[in-house]
């Protein structure tokens, strides 16, 4: 339970509810009393009729009926109390469902890009879906029959200890039994929770993983291997859910045997006191097998309840996990820090923690308010991680990064985030509208504005193709679209957002230079008065930039306008020379 500990605060949250919740089940166990009591009185009344003939048959008759009259009554009460008990202890649970999915995926956008390269994408929508169900299961159902069981135990042995202690006793002599069952059934269905859940997870994330990369299986024509794959960690998730299921199938039959046991119990042990006259009249032992029976259900539940709780307690250890995690990269500042534009790095160094490769070497540039700076530089030289810690989506090992003159970590991070525009490598469109997928930079944009920006991104006589034009619903990451159509697009959200700095990540890689030059042109335009960073391998890209840096293995190794690096032997002049004689081939 110490995992499940992590919920208090929800409960304390929700205490009216529960409590309320508590009250109801007292008040509908109280009343569940009068049944078995008005039944033992309406056989003792029999059993006097029986034993003595001269009984007045109508008052017997009206006896009957009155005790008829309040069972139905009492009943009725206890139904609706019922009623009202499930209708606030699981509407309760449905709140802290609310309150806990929420927190999880507010906790999942706080954390660093670092977790998303450790973790798989099926596994964090795993934790979010069915960890929490199960936790809600606890919440919901395992608290309202728990406390239901806990009360009606209370309730009526205390009724049993006052009509005779001695019965009482011999009737509760299997729950010891019981209660070491519980004990060494639940630790093994704790055991198999986990391991149904781990399994579900690999489960998860194989099937998202496939379906994401469906384009590139069925090109190379994977899909025997990759059902195979999926067969196979599906017969490993039927096995340990047969194995758990086993486990958990013992209750319901040892919870009736251990019911039965303690009915003969009554009749045997009952019929002999009442021989002996130990007690009074034959109703008790009536009344006596109903309590018994009322106690089938929660006995036999606390087998069910058990599970649930160990089930989610092995889903709120592995939520836990994740709600445990720090973000590598803090929000320092509370305070609103407007953002100018003016960028500088001092002996920037970066290493990525997963894989050890350093990416970037003692880096020192400024690039000023109103200023265009491009990044060109083969794979792996280090381009885009400058991008990164410019969003902070990492931070530096050594060195500083200064934002007008103020060290990055020193800003508000979502008004520095806010005041960029960000063109990824790989451009992510969402399952939307791609009118939606472009007010994203700004929800309040209007459609004229939209249209605007799609222009100056070279994309809106695309869209004037399609039958629903800006209403038109992409599919999942954009698929509707070509690759050079969701750079364009993704160009177009930049732009919409008119933040004063504007980063693009080599987001020209897919269109053609006839398209490039369009793009460009309009991009001077736009970020005349806007810091703006351009990271790519084209010189096409690069050549109208204030200054033009050049990398190589993570280190700056020339610098300068697109003039004077064409005029020096340099990678810049080889990178120039072959894209030229690339474009007069083609």
């Amino acid at each position: 339970m110490k995992e499940l500990k992590y919920l208090n605060k929800y409960f304390y949250k929700y205490k009216f509810q529960l409590l309320l919740g508590i009250f109801i089940t007292i008040g509908a166990q109280t009343f569940s009393l009068f049944t078995p009591k008005l039944i033992g009185d309406s056989v003792n009344d029999i059993q006097v009729f029986l034993k003595d003939q001269n009984a007045t048959r109508d008052v017997i008759v009206e006896s009957l009926k009155m005790n008829l009259f309040w069972i139905v009554v009492t009943t009725l009460v206890a139904g609706v109390l019922t009623f009202l008990m499930r209708q606030t202890l699981i509407v309760m649970s449905r709140h802290i469902e609310y309150d806990l999915k929420n927190e999880i995926f507010r906790h999942y956008e706080n954390l660093s890009q670092s977790f998303y390269k450790r973790n798989r994408t099926g596994d964090l929508m795993n934790r979010i879906s069915e960890d929490v169900n199960r936790v809600r299961q606890y919440v919901g159902p395992a608290i309202m029959y728990s406390s239901n069981t806990v009360i009606r135990f209370v309730v009526i042995i205390t009724q049993m200890l006052i009509i005779s202690p001695k019965l009482t006793l011999y009737t509760l002599l299997p729950l010891p039994v019981l209660a070491y069952s519980i004990f060494w059934v639940s630790k093994e269905i704790n055991r198999r929770s986990t391991l149904v859940q781990q399994n579900l997870s690999l489960l998860s994330s194989y099937s998202q993983e496939n379906f994401s990369g469906i384009r590139v299986i069925k090109a190379y024509a994977l899909e025997a291997l990759k059902h195979a794959g999926f067969t196979e960690l599906s017969r490993e998730s039927k096995k340990r859910n047969m194995g758990l299921a086993k486990v958990s199938a013992l209750f319901g039959p040892l919870m009736i045997l251990l019911i039965g046991i303690s009915n003969l119990v009554v009749i045997y042990v009952g019929g002999r006191m009442y021989i002996n006259g130990a007690i009074p009249d034959i109703g008790t032992i009536a009344e006596f097998i109903l309590y018994i029976n009322m106690l089938t259900w929660p006995v036999a539940s606390l087998g069910w309840i058990s599970s649930m709780i160990q089930e989610a307690e092995a889903s709120q250890k592995r939520i836990n996990e994740f709600l445990k995690t720090e973000p590598d990269i803090k929000n320092e500042n509370s305070n609103h820090t407007p953002v100018l534009g003016t960028i500088t790095f001092k002996d920037v160094s970066f290493t990525y923690e997963d894989t050890n490769i350093t990416a970037l070497k003692n880096i020192s540039f400024t690039v000023k308010k109103g200023e265009t700076l491009a990044i060109l530089g083969r794979t792996g030289s280090g381009k885009s991680t400058v991008l990164s810690l410019i969003s902070r989506l990492y931070d530096p090992q050594s060195g500083q990064i200064l934002v007008d003159g103020q060290d990055i970590k020193e800003l508000n991070l979502y008004d520095l985030r806010n005041s960029i525009g960000f063109v990824p490598q790989d451009a992510f469109l969402f399952s939307d509208t791609i009118k939606n997928n472009i007010k994203f930079g700004n929800e309040d944009a209007t459609d004229d504005e939209v249209v605007a920006v799609a222009q100056k991104a070279v994309v809106h006589h695309n869209i004037a193709t399609f039958t629903k034009q800006y209403e038109t619903i992409l599919g999942e990451r954009g698929i509707t679209l070509s690759g050079g159509q969701k750079q364009r697009v993704s160009i177009a959200r930049a732009m919409i957002k008119d933040a004063p700095v504007l980063l693009l990540d080599d987001c020209l890689s897919a269109v053609d230079t006839e398209t490039e030059e369009a793009i460009l042109n309009n991009l001077m335009e736009f970020c005349k008065d806007k810091t703006t960073i351009i990271v790519s391998h084209r010189v096409s890209s690069a050549k109208n930039a204030d200054r033009i840096i050049i990398m190589e293995g993570g280190e700056i190794v020339e610098q300068g306008t697109h003039n004077q690096l064409i005029n020096e032997s340099g990678l810049y002049k080889e990178l120039y020379l072959k894209q030229l004689s690339e474009k007069e081939l083609g």
